[in-house]
């Protein structure tokens, strides 16, 4: 049986790995960049750096539920753990409002922890996704609009965050992620800067849902934390890289033991089959989206580890020649 702590703890080590929490629409970012050094052991399950950081404070009654979701890139597929918690546990206090919550005196450096939390009033089930700030003009037209809905037409307090930028700070039942950087925005010219970031999409919002559809995690859980350990495929920018067989096999092992049943005997099947040269005829496509995302993604892996040829372009034909819109990852499209 796998060690989460440990495998967590090692995580946090790791330069190219990354963390988020939030919900479908509203979460928050951490990971490394690369002028920074290689993260060291910290506090068990924390880590803090000049741009973000991340802690996670609960492990009992924690399920991993580790998945691979399919690109609309033929060539790749993204991988995650997410850290789950019975519904009920999971939930959060879901205020609809603004609303003032005091000193951050849990944040995670000592100098932060006299500045104050805002719950930006998301409503979201499994996060309470807040602002931190000390900065006496925007706390004030924050308080002055205290109560109201950030999203109300007229309300001048998004308008000052955004050009504020003030801490983001996502808290769920499991931990809290932390992000000190710029919003991204006018001000960063349209994108999200390198490293920790944020994002709240009002579109995804009004789904109501705890995560994406294309995310395999067993009802009645909810996931409260998000582990991204290193791609085989890219690389922490999102851009192509050569292929790593070593992160490969380092999470197929975590697939193996946390991973849905039909996306890995989806898997197994179709490499089963391309091993005795069997035609894509011989198999038929599963009836449920985590099987065919397991078949699918095992033919891009099959390409990456044996190589080409016509048989597994007969294969990909068949299974694999188009992006099912619906079955790639909303939150994560160009992935």
């Amino acid at each position: 049986m796998l060690d989460l702590e440990n495998i967590l703890q090692q995580g946090l080590c790791e330069s190219e790995a990354g963390w988020n929490m939030g919900s479908f629409g509203a979460i928050a970012e951490f990971h490394h960049v690369g002028e920074e050094a290689p993260p060291q052991p910290n506090a068990p399950l924390c880590q803090v750096t000049a741009r973000g950081g991340v802690r996670i404070e609960r492990l009992e009654g924690v399920r991993p539920v580790a998945y691979e979701t399919l690109s609309p890139r033929a060539h790749r597929w993204s991988q995650a753990v997410s850290l789950c918690l019975p519904e009920a546990e999971a939930m959060m206090h879901r205020r609809d409002v603004l609303t003032e919550l005091g000193p951050d005196t849990a944040a995670l450096r000592e100098e932060d922890r006299t500045a104050v939390l805002f719950d930006m009033g998301l409503a979201q089930p499994q996060v309470d996704f807040c602002i931190r700030t000390a900065d006496e003009n925007l706390m004030r037209v924050l308080r002055e609009n205290a109560g109201r809905s950030l999203m109300e037409q007229g309300n001048p307090a998004m308008g000052r965050i955004l050009a504020a930028h003030p801490h983001r700070v996502a808290l769920t039942k499991i931990g809290r992620v932390e992000v000190y950087q710029m919003i991204g925005g006018p001000d960063t010219g349209g994108k999200s800067p390198e490293g920790p970031h944020t994002h709240v999409l009002p579109k995804l919002l009004r789904a109501g849902r705890t995560h994406s559809a294309n995310t395999p995690i067993p009802d009645g859980w909810v996931p409260c934390a998000g582990f991204h350990p290193e791609s085989p495929v890219f690389d922490r920018m999102g851009q192509d890289k050569d292929f790593s067989r070593a992160a490969f096999d380092a999470f197929q092992t975590l697939l193996r033991a946390w991973g849905p049943e039909d996306y890995l005997s989806a898997k197994r099947a179709c490499w089963a089959a391309l091993e005795d040269n069997r035609e894509p005829d011989s198999m038929s496509e599963p009836a449920s989206r985590t099987g065919r995302a397991g078949l699918r993604n095992g033919l891009r892996q099959w390409r990456r580890l044996h190589g080409g040829g016509a048989l597994i372009d007969r294969w990909s034909v068949a299974f694999d020649a188009s992006t099912i819109v619906d079955e790639v990852d909303e939150e994560n499209p160009g992935h």
